[in-house]
């Protein structure tokens, strides 16, 4: 299924439902739908070919295509619930990078930085405004709307640069989080500047409600939904995993939204839920496609806000006005960081990506507009001013990021970091290697050796590599044998391999080879066809089970193609081992858990062993039901059908036993060294 789909289904759902009548042509959303898409996609075409980051093609496409413009896109509803969306959705990839822990870890930034930024901003905007005879509900309420930051387009511009981790990202979440918080405040605020509300008490009932909402969010993230992801995840199906993240996602903000905070921050922390369970990397590829699709129209929609008309008309106010927000918010915003503590060189760009205004203060500019406030007490002109300088701040954003970097790059570099506890000569491992850089997602690629699935084949091959001093890391979906390799301590990642921005994120191409043995012939395909469309000179091994299979490989660029089953694990080993392991150590390696079969005795005891001669591969040396639930057992048997391993009825879960009644597999045989033994459940016999 395509993962965009449901969403366009969902957004296009309400305009079906109010449909009186059916009219002969495409309906009106579609049309509409049709071109948001295609408007989105020339704009980053456009921006592609002229070398700028797609943002300032989507906004400067939103004007064009605008009503202040051509007119082509026009109905606003269907653009804001799709931008909303998008907001949603950026917020949400970006709570899946973070993780709790990592979130306590800049508290100071969240709550000393955003505090300063915020409040100084208001306090220093409002208190000009009043020394040029602003009414004082008109200066506040403009404070508020020039405090608050486009989280969207900060985030984007981070992550593009890959700087979302670093001293500056850091700092600037902190204080996007934060006027995501005090969104909650303003919007109290605001109705009580213009002489309505519910006062000081019910500002304060309204926060804790908030905090309340937040509190509990934060609790599910450890109790309830990483059980609820693990059972999603064994269901092995792309369909559940990214309806349930999306549910999460949407019902986690329409559940802060109710309290009053914004949906941006319930996205966030949506995302901070699954970064809690071990499918953060797998959801991030599920969503991906999605949130690129609506962060898309999210700028657009901030496009289609500007009046081209009103800009002609007013250029010089609308100009001056971006200029003094601009300079302002960068001034301010550069002492609150310095105040924190950080150096000039985090405090410079800090400064400048958050000197546009953010999207919700559209919101509460609205808001405040219909009580009667107005921005910088311009009366009936203000709301077209703020709504123009916010456009043209936005589009600049970059600019004045590459700024940032121009000025940073003058500064005298910062002194080198010494390291702690002696030289930084690092020891060296069993395998001769130094420490270990972990890359994307906390996976060592580089060198190595990387599985992609781990099935049958991939067990055996990965435990002689292991034992031949190959370092090897696994990419895969099932949950069990994830909990297999991390009993063991091998570095494994629960992710879909297929999706090629996370193999470019995790540098796939720096990996000594990529192994796909994957039973499903399509998805080893579909895995072939986009790895070499990211990394063309990977060396990549993987399996056919049949003539065409072996072809369609062959033409999508596998270079090593193993197709006897019982060879499989043995080529594998054959390319990637060093010269010095021969192939009687292979051999030997194999020989420890080799194939399991009936002996011609046991075969004709029933019809079911009879069916089932052999030989299985048993998918493992340990019960991966009891690994995943952190038990231990008694003794192993294997499944004489398939090859599941599961532990005896004298162990405390007797998985073994309950895989057979589930699976209608009678046969199992005994996975312990040295016996053979065999035994049927329906006819009740042992040998």
């Amino acid at each position: 299924m395509n993962p965009v789909a449901p969403l366009l289904f969902l957004l296009a759902g309400s305009a079906l439902a109010a449909a009186p009548e059916v009219h002969a042509g495409p309906p009106a959303f579609l049309v509409q739908l049709t071109l948001l898409l295609g408007v989105s996609a020339l704009a980053a075409y456009l921006s592609f070919r002229l070398r700028l980051i797609p943002i300032i093609g989507f906004l400067v496409a939103g004007v064009v295509a605008g009503p202040g413009a051509l007119g082509l896109i026009r109905d606003q509803e269907l653009i804001s619930a799709a931008s909303e969306v998008g907001v949603m959705l950026l917020l949400f990839t970006i709570g899946i990078e973070f993780s709790l822990e990592r979130l306590s870890r800049i508290t100071r930034q969240i709550f000393v930085g955003g505090g300063l930024q915020v409040g100084l901003t208001v306090l220093v905007a409002a208190g000009a405004l009043l020394l040029t005879g602003v009414a004082a509900p008109d200066a506040v309420f403009t404070g508020c709307l020039i405090a608050l930051s486009s989280t969207a387009i900060v985030m984007r511009l981070l992550g593009e640069r890959g700087d979302t981790n670093g001293p500056a990202g850091q700092v600037s979440l902190g204080i996007l989080i934060f006027q995501d918080l005090a969104v909650v405040l303003m919007v109290l605020l605001i109705p009580m500047l213009a002489g309505q509300g519910g006062g000081a008490a019910g500002v304060l009932v309204a926060l804790a409600k908030a905090a309340g909402i937040i509190a509990f969010v934060l609790i599910a993230a450890r109790r309830i939904v990483p059980p609820v992801m693990e059972v999603v995840a064994r269901t092995c199906s792309n369909e559940i995993f990214l309806l349930t993240v999306v549910a999460l996602c949407f019902g986690t903000a329409s559940l802060t939204a109710t309290a009053g905070v914004s949906l941006a921050l319930g996205a966030f922390l949506a995302g901070l839920l699954v970064s809690e369970s071990r499918y953060g990397a797998q959801a991030m590829g599920e969503i991906l496609p999605l949130q690129i699709l609506f962060s898309a129209a999210f700028f657009l929609s901030v496009g289609l806000q500007l009046d081209l008309g009103f800009l002609a008309g007013n250029l010089g106010v609308v100009l001056g006005a971006a200029a003094l927000i601009a300079a302002l918010k960068v001034g301010v915003t550069f002492l609150s960081v310095r105040l924190l503590g950080e150096s000039t060189r985090t405090a410079l760009p800090v400064a400048f990506l958050t000197a546009q205004v953010g999207e919700f203060s559209f919101v509460l500019a609205a808001t405040g507009t219909a009580l009667g406030l107005s921005f910088a007490g311009l009366g009936a002109q203000g709301g077209g001013v703020f709504i123009a300088a916010t456009v043209l701040l936005m589009a600049f954003t970059p600019a004045l990021n590459a700024l940032a970097d121009a000025l940073g790059r003058r500064l005298p570099a910062p002194a080198p970091a010494r390291a702690a506890g002696g030289s930084g000569a690092g020891g060296s491992g069993a395998g001769g290697a130094g420490p270990e850089e972990h890359g994307a997602h906390g996976l060592p690629v580089t060198g190595r050796v990387v599985f992609a699935g781990y099935g049958a084949h991939a067990r055996l091959a990965a435990r002689a590599l292991s034992r031949a001093g190959v370092p090897y890391s696994v990419i895969t979906r099932n949950p069990d044998g994830a909990s297999e390799l991390e009993g063991r301590g091998a570095p494994v990642l629960i992710a879909d391999y297929t999706r090629a921005g996370l193999l470019r994120e995790l540098e796939i191409a720096s990996a000594r080879a990529l192994v796909i043995v994957d039973d499903d012939t399509e998805m080893t395909e579909r895995a072939v066809s986009v790895v070499r469309s990211v990394a063309p000179d990977l060396r990549l091994i993987t399996r056919a089970t049949s003539p065409e299979g072996f072809q369609g490989l062959q033409g999508l660029g596998a270079q090593h193609i193993l197709t006897a089953p019982r060879e499989v694990a043995a080529g594998i080993l054959d390319l990637l081992t060093p010269p010095e392991v021969t192939r009687a150590d292979i051999t030997r390696h194999l020989a420890e858990h080799p194939p399991v079969t009936l002996n011609a005795t046991q075969r004709a005891q029933c019809e079911h062993a009879a069916h089932h001669a052999g030989p299985v591969t048993p998918e493992a040396d340990v019960c991966l039901e009891c690994v995943a639930q952190g038990d231990t057992w008694v003794h192993l048997r294997v499944c004489m059908t398939c090859g599941h391993v599961g532990c005896c009825d004298s162990s405390k879960n007797r998985h073994a036993t309950a895989h057979a009644r589930r699976q209608d597999h009678p046969v199992i045989r005994s996975a312990e060294p040295g016996e053979t033994w065999a035994y049927c459940y329906e006819h009740q016999w042992t040998k």
